[in-house]
C-alpha cells in the first residue's frame, strides 16, 4: 500500500482554472491551502512573501528552510496536507532552490518528495489554446484576473482599463502557451510519471465532479466535494467571442 499522500502539485499554466480549482480545495477544509507559494523566481521575493529577512540566518540554507517550513505551513492552512500551484514558468527557478535543500544527485521528482514528502501530481490543462490565450491578454490589458461567483472582483494586478484587440499579442501567448504545457508533458516522462489530467472544460462544467475525482486520487473524503459551492465566475463574455471570432477570420 502506498504512503499516505503528504503534498500535491498542480502542474499548470495561466488561465487554465487552477484559481478556481484551488479554492475548490482549500474550501474542503481537508485538501490543504493550495496556492503558488513559490511563484515568483526571485528567492528576495520569496523572502517578503513569508516576511523574513535574510540577515536573521546565518546561511543562505537556513534562510532558504525557512521560506520551505513557511510555504509548508501556509500550503497546509491547518490540514494535514501541502497543496501547491506550479506554473511552468516557475517551475526551474523552484527547482534550483530545491538542489540547496535536499542536495545530491536524485531526480526531481525524489528531490520533491525529500522535501515536501509523498507527492501526487495533477496536469491541469486547457486544450482550447485560443482560448486561454485571449483570457491571458485580456486580464494582462485589463489588470482584472479573477471574479468571485457573485461578480465582485476577487483579484486585480493593476487599475481598470479597457481591453484592446491585439492579434499578435494573442499569436504570442498561443505559442508561449503550447510551449509551457508542452514542457510540463516532457518533464512527465522524464519523470515517470503518469499524473490524471484535468481539462479547463471538465473543471468548468462539473466543478464538483472534478473536486471528488481530485479528493480520491488524494486519498480524501470525496463526499467533502457536495458541500462546497463554486468560489468564482468566468470572465469569458461576449468581448471574448468577438475577439475570437476576428481571429480566427483573419487566420483563415
Amino acid at each position: 500500500m502506498p504512503p499516505p499522500t503528504a503534498s500535491y502539485v498542480i502542474c499548470t499554466t495561466p488561465r487554465s482554472g487552477s484559481t478556481l480549482l484551488c479554492k475548490l480545495l482549500e474550501a474542503t477544509n481537508i485538501a490543504g491551502r493550495p496556492g503558488s507559494h513559490f511563484h515568483t523566481p526571485s528567492f528576495e521575493r520569496w523572502l517578503a512573501v513569508y516576511d523574513l529577512d535574510e540577515a536573521d540566518f546565518g546561511s543562505r540554507r537556513a534562510a532558504l528552510d525557512a521560506v520551505v517550513n513557511a510555504a509548508i505551513a501556509r500550503g497546509k492552512g491547518g490540514a494535514s496536507i501541502f497543496g501547491l500551484r506550479m506554473q511552468r514558468g516557475s517551475f526551474a527557478f523552484f527547482m534550483e532552490q530545491l538542489a540547496l535543500v535536499a542536495s545530491g544527485q536524485m531526480a526531481d521528482v525524489a528531490r520533491i518528495e525529500a522535501v515536501f514528502g509523498p507527492t501526487f501530481f495533477i496536469h491541469l490543462t486547457r486544450p482550447d489554446r485560443l482560448g486561454q490565450a485571449i483570457s491571458l491578454v485580456r486580464a494582462e490589458q485589463s489588470g482584472l484576473w479573477h471574479r468571485r461567483a457573485d461578480g465582485t472582483e476577487l483579484e486585480r494586478a493593476a487599475p481598470p482599463k479597457e481591453p484592446q484587440y491585439d492579434a499578435a499579442a494573442i499569436a504570442h501567448q498561443i505559442e508561449k502557451l503550447t510551449a509551457l504545457d508542452d514542457a510540463w508533458e516532457r518533464w512527465f516522462d522524464q519523470q515517470g510519471l503518469q499524473p490524471p489530467r484535468i481539462s479547463y472544460d471538465a473543471l468548468s462544467d462539473d466543478p464538483q465532479r472534478v473536486l471528488a475525482d481530485v479528493l480520491s486520487a488524494l486519498q480524501l473524503d470525496p463526499e467533502k466535494a457536495k458541500h462546497v459551492a463554486t468560489p468564482t465566475a468566468k470572465l469569458a463574455d461576449a468581448q471574448s467571442r468577438e475577439w475570437r471570432e476576428r481571429f480566427e477570420a483573419e487566420r483563415h
